[in-house]
C-alpha cells in the first residue's frame, strides 16, 4: 500500500516516482478492484507526464471499460485522466464526454476538490463545461484551484528545479497551456468561448508577467 500512495503522491506533484514500473505493476495487479482502478489512474497519469498521451488514454479507458463494481472516487480520477489525455490529443469532444462523466460523479456529493486540483491539466474543460451552466460550482472550483496551486508550486518548483508560473490567473494559465500545446488563438477562443482578440490580449499579459516574448519561452513556465 505504501508503494501505491507514494507513487500517487509523486505523479500528483509531477515528481519522479520512488518506485519503478517493474516494482509498481505487480503490486497493482493484486489490489482489490477499487484500489486497482486508482492504481490505473496513477499509471495513466505517469504516462501522461511522459508525453505518452495515447498510452495514458488507453490505460484509463481500459480500466473504466473492464471494471465490474462501482467505485466513484477511482472512476472520477480515471475520467479526469482520460480528459487530460484527450485534450492533449486535441480530441475535444471526447475530452468533454469524459469530463462530463467526471462531473456527474463529483457534483452530487460535492467532490469538486479533485476537479480543482486537475485544473491546469484539463486545459480549459472546466471553463468550457461549467462556467456558464454551473457558475456557483465553477467559482468554488477556481477558489480550490488557487489554494491547491499555491501549495503545489511550493513543493514542486524547489524539488523539480522547474519554474511553473505562480502569478497567473487561472484563465491566463489555461490559455498559456493551450498555446504551449500548439493551439492557435482562434482555436483557444473557440474552446473557451471568448474572442481571438481576448486570447491575444491575455497571452500578451502572460508574456509581460513572465518577462518573455515567445511561445517557445512559455513552455518552461507551464505544466507538462
Amino acid at each position: 500500500m505504501h508503494i501505491l500512495f507514494a507513487s500517487a503522491a509523486s505523479v500528483l506533484l509531477h515528481l519522479p516516482s520512488p518506485y519503478s514500473a517493474e516494482e509498481f505493476y505487480p503490486l497493482a495487479a493484486h489490489l482489490p478492484e477499487g484500489l486497482r482502478l486508482f492504481a490505473s489512474y496513477v499509471m495513466a497519469h505517469a504516462l501522461y507526464l511522459r508525453g505518452e498521451y495515447g498510452r495514458s488514454l488507453g490505460m484509463a479507458e481500459n480500466a473504466l471499460i473492464m471494471k465490474q463494481g462501482s467505485y466513484p472516487i477511482s472512476e472520477l480520477f480515471l475520467h479526469l485522466s482520460a480528459s487530460m489525455a484527450r485534450m492533449s490529443l486535441k480530441d475535444v469532444d471526447d475530452a468533454k464526454a469524459h469530463f462530463g462523466a467526471a462531473w456527474d460523479i463529483a457534483r452530487p456529493d460535492g467532490l469538486i476538490e479533485l476537479i480543482g486540483e486537475h485544473h491546469g491539466l484539463l486545459q480549459g474543460l472546466i471553463e468550457a463545461c461549467l462556467k456558464s451552466q454551473y457558475p456557483d460550482d465553477f467559482a468554488r472550483i477556481i477558489e480550490i484551484t488557487y489554494r491547491f496551486s499555491y501549495g503545489w508550486r511550493r513543493i514542486h518548483n524547489p524539488d523539480s528545479g522547474e519554474d511553473v508560473a505562480d502569478d497567473l490567473t487561472t484563465t491566463e494559465f489555461t490559455m498559456a497551456m493551450l498555446a504551449c500545446r500548439g493551439w492557435t488563438n482562434a482555436e483557444i477562443a473557440r474552446h473557451m468561448g471568448v474572442s481571438p482578440g481576448t486570447v491575444k490580449n491575455r497571452l500578451s499579459g502572460v508574456y509581460a508577467k513572465l518577462g518573455i516574448g515567445t511561445r517557445a519561452e512559455l513552455v518552461a513556465h507551464m505544466l507538462r
